[in-house]
C-alpha cells in the first residue's frame, strides 16, 4: 500500500487481532504491532504512524 508517497504493509498475524506493519522513510525502518479486529483501522492507524514520522522529520506534504 501507499500513502503519501511512502510504501507499507499491514499483515495478519498468528495472533487473531493482531496486525504487523512495516514501513520505510529514507533509511529509517519502522515497524511495529497492532490490535484491532477491523483490518481498515490498522491501516489506518498506519497511516496515521506515517503522518507523524514525516512531521517529525519535516518531509510532510501541504494539506490540500
Amino acid at each position: 500500500m501507499n500513502h503519501r508517497g511512502i510504501e507499507f504493509t499491514v499483515a495478519k498475524t498468528a495472533i487473531p487481532g493482531i496486525w504487523q506493519w512495516q514501513f520505510r522513510i529514507g533509511e529509517q525502518l519502522k515497524s511495529g504491532k497492532t490490535e484491532t479486529k477491523i483490518d481498515l483501522l490498522a491501516i489506518r492507524r498506519v497511516q496515521l504512524r506515517i503522518d507523524r514520522e514525516l512531521k517529525r522529520s519535516g518531509r510532510a506534504e501541504p494539506a490540500g
